[in-house]
């Protein structure tokens, strides 16, 4: 008996007879992922390796605690899963030290507020309207409640980073620690000029790279890890891996950092989802991977040229990452209207404020594109002149039934010859 005919795993034939309105739903949902182009920046296809692991038996162990150190036995064959994902992390992204235990990009925010603050102080983050993210000091999110966040964005003239800002509010505020990484910004950010702004004000470096993380550790752009004190991360998105987080750490601040995850953030880790991040790190480490992260960024600055050859604009002229902020003003449609009439249109991408955006964050002025899982399914720049002209048209007659629908299926069309998990991997 060879070693797969004896493992007792995933059986998408006994959730059918078990649960078929589930069953209906998650296949459903696989219709969906095959057949509309999938332009959401923080979504990707995970391999097959990735999702046998999520759905393998390793989901059936409580492992709180860290490796040789756990809470309860049983623990001999996830520590070892758990120590090979570490030295994997360790090893792609350059680190110190790593924990893989973080249940989401959020939840390994709240690990790195309480490891190096605590409630009332100051932390400088990006402002949520030029790109930062709700755990970035939002007045509904717990660290615009715990903390005094002071915001700082991007220059009028060109939408980029305003170091002269961030560097006054840093000298003027004296925060506990600075936080560079945003949510819907396409451009690289300077990590050697906010070590300096750190290092002038002696604050803690906090890089939020859970966006750009996949093109790191493809070396397609720079790592902030040789400058941060600590970077946090999902571990979806470009990295292509199962829904987590993931901090990387110097290693005078690990204890810190293990502390704060276990047990001051979250009890015992979901031992599927380290297994999945090990599995997509051993991926991330291939030349082939490396390749993709190139290609993501190329794919991404032709969508967002052709966008603009469409007559919208580009946020910052452009992008360096895998994500695109497009201006939509000239369409006479606000970002909630090209949301729906997109998805109407089987393409599927997210309204977003643009800086010093005049429309609510509910409605905003632009869209969010990005090309990360287009690029996994082989796409290349060819289709994505294709995909901004369907944008395009989808923004401007996708709320006529019978355009969307035609729309739809040229879209049908072509992701049938970029096809997804073929085999069902339920």
């Amino acid at each position: 008996m060879t070693r797969s005919e004896k493992y007792y795993g995933p059986d998408f034939n006994a959730l059918e007879r078990q649960d078929p309105e589930i069953a209906s739903v998650v296949l459903s949902e696989l219709e969906r992922q095959r057949h509309d182009i999938q332009l959401i920046a923080s979504e990707n296809f995970t391999s097959s390796a990735v999702l046998a692991t999520m759905g393998s038996v390793l989901s059936n162990k409580y492992a709180e605690g860290y490796p040789g150190k756990r809470y309860y036995g049983g623990c001999e064959e996830v520590d070892k899963v758990e120590v090979i994902g570490i030295q994997r992390a360790k090893e792609l992204f350059g680190a110190e030290h790593a924990n893989l235990q973080p249940h989401s990009g959020a939840s390994a925010n709240v690990a790195v507020y309480q490891a190096f603050t605590k409630p009332g102080d100051t932390v400088l983050a990006m402002s949520l309207p030029h790109g930062g993210h709700l755990t970035h000091g939002s007045k509904v999110n717990f660290s615009g409640k715990w903390f005094n966040v002071v915001s700082y964005g991007v220059r009028q003239d060109n939408e980029l980073i305003d170091y002269d800002q961030l560097r006054d509010l840093a000298i003027e505020h004296k925060p506990k620690m600075i936080c560079s990484g945003a949510t819907a910004y396409p451009s690289l950010i300077d990590f050697e000029k906010v070590r300096q702004i750190c290092d002038e004000v002696g604050a803690i470096m906090w890089v939020d790279a859970a966006h750009f993380i996949g093109l790191v550790a493809g070396k397609a752009i720079p790592s902030p890890v040789p400058y941060a004190d600590v970077v946090s991360f999902t571990t979806h998105k470009v990295l292509r891996g199962p829904r987590g987080g993931m901090i990387l750490s110097k290693e005078k601040h690990a204890a810190a950092i293990d502390k704060a995850v276990f047990p001051g953030m979250q009890g015992g880790p979901i031992m599927s989802a380290v297994a999945g991040k090990a599995v997509v790190l051993k991926e991330c480490a291939t030349a082939a991977y490396q390749s993709y992260a190139k290609k993501v960024i190329e794919n991404c600055q032709t969508l967002a040229s052709e966008l603009q050859n469409e007559g919208m604009r580009a946020v910052s002229g452009g992008t360096q990452t895998h994500l695109a902020l497009i201006d939509i003003r000239s369409t006479g449609v606000n970002g909630k209207v090209a949301d729906e009439r997109c998805g109407k249109s089987g393409i599927s991408l997210n309204k977003n404020s643009i800086p010093f955006d005049p429309e609510s964050p509910a409605v905003t002025s632009g869209i969010r594109v990005g090309t990360a899982a287009t690029t996994t399914q082989g796409m290349g720049k060819d289709e994505m002149k294709l995909i901004a002209g369907l944008i395009a048209r989808a923004i401007k007659d996708g709320d006529d039934g019978n355009k969307a629908q035609a729309i739809r299926s040229e879209i049908h069309q072509l992701t049938k010859k970029f096809p997804v998990y073929q085999e069902p991997s339920i």
